[in-house]
């Protein structure tokens, strides 16, 4: 056994500069805590209640036009508005506010209330990539726009209010903090090494025990820094930005990755696996300096089973991000299931 896999240890996220504490003896531990009823997936391929699926009337009172592939629309509620007034406020330096403009956007991955990313075939994720790519352009172009976020929430237990598989998309007017972290990890690294950090870590990673699953286009790996139990990183193995960078031969490496990863990622526990998957890539109206590099980050909160998570709080609320199993262990676990979606069998 390694030394790393018996003893208490820290490991440093590149990407970040924050450190994660590794406590790999606690996995003999019993559980007494919550535990969550397992997820579903909706049966129903249509839901007349359902204001995301096609003809039906949205919240805010919309009606979704019949659509047969993807499906775009501005948020109804959106957590960020393109028309506020320019604002801001420092008493004593103390309490500092300044307003945001942005735009919200939600994309429906499909016409079918059932599916997931996990059950649609490569051609159809590939036609969500090709709509991310789209959306992307169209707001980067927006004058104030300096971020996009591309991200999903799938299950409750992620905050999901609706299980029609959808994403959203917010375009801000400045860098959100987790953006702010890894743009100034890159661009020193850029600066100290001359190279990519992102390409020297895939390059560090291939072939090794992290490794879940890899194409021609991209590596999926549990980062050596992973702070979820079961998260995992999916980097372009060819050097791109941003999304919109993506060939033909990229794009569709990348639906064969995702793919893949969310398949296994429901095998793992038979269940509908729940996750936060967010697309980061360089900000809209920076130079093109090379230091950046297109990843996606998938957060699952599942720890032992379909119905125990992982919650963040105390220590990792005070102190800094603790986990129990290491890397190389849920890499593996993830590597040996199947890559056939257990309710396709």
């Amino acid at each position: 056994m390694a030394p790393w896999e018996a003893h208490p240890h820290r490991r440093l996220n590149l990407l970040t500069g924050e450190w994660v504490l590794v406590s790999p003896q606690r996995t003999a531990r019993p559980w007494l805590g919550q535990v969550e009823a397992p997820a579903s997936v909706p049966e129903q391929t249509y839901d007349p209640n359902c204001y995301l699926c096609p003809g039906n009337s949205r919240a805010g009172g919309e009606r979704n036009p019949k659509y047969s592939g993807t499906f775009s629309f501005t948020n109804d509620f959106s957590a960020l508005l393109p028309d506020t007034p320019k604002l801001s406020s420092s008493e004593s330096g103390l309490l500092v506010a300044e307003a945001e403009r942005g735009v919200c956007r939600v994309l429906c991955f499909s016409p079918r209330h059932d599916l997931t990313l996990a059950q649609m075939s490569r051609d159809e994720i590939r036609g969500v990539i090709d709509a991310w790519c789209a959306e992307y352009q169209e707001l980067r172009a927006v004058p104030f726009v300096r971020h996009v976020q591309i991200f999903e929430n799938r299950g409750a237990l992620m905050g999901a209010s609706n299980p029609h598989p959808h994403c959203q998309i917010w375009a801000s007017e400045s860098l959100p903090n987790e953006i702010q972290k890894e743009d100034f990890a890159q661009r020193q690294y850029r600066r100290e090494r001359g190279s990519c950090l992102l390409c020297d870590y895939r390059n560090r990673e291939k072939a090794g025990p992290r490794v879940v699953y890899e194409n021609e286009g991209f590596l999926v790996v549990v980062p050596f820094w992973a702070v979820w139990p079961y998260e995992t990183l999916l980097v372009s193995k060819r050097h791109f930005t941003t999304i919109e960078g993506l060939d033909a031969d990229a794009r569709s490496h990348f639906a064969d990755a995702l793919k893949a990863i969310t398949t296994r990622y429901d095998n793992l526990f038979e269940t509908a696996f729940p996750y936060s998957m967010g697309i980061h890539q360089q900000p809209a109206l920076e130079d093109g300096d090379g230091a950046w590099h297109l990843h996606v980050h998938f957060y699952p909160p599942l720890l032992r089973s379909a119905t125990i998570r992982k919650f963040m709080v105390g220590y990792e609320l005070l102190a800094m991000p603790q986990r129990d199993v290491t890397p190389e262990w849920a890499a593996e676990r993830l590597r040996s299931v199947a890559g056939t979606h257990y309710r396709d069998r």
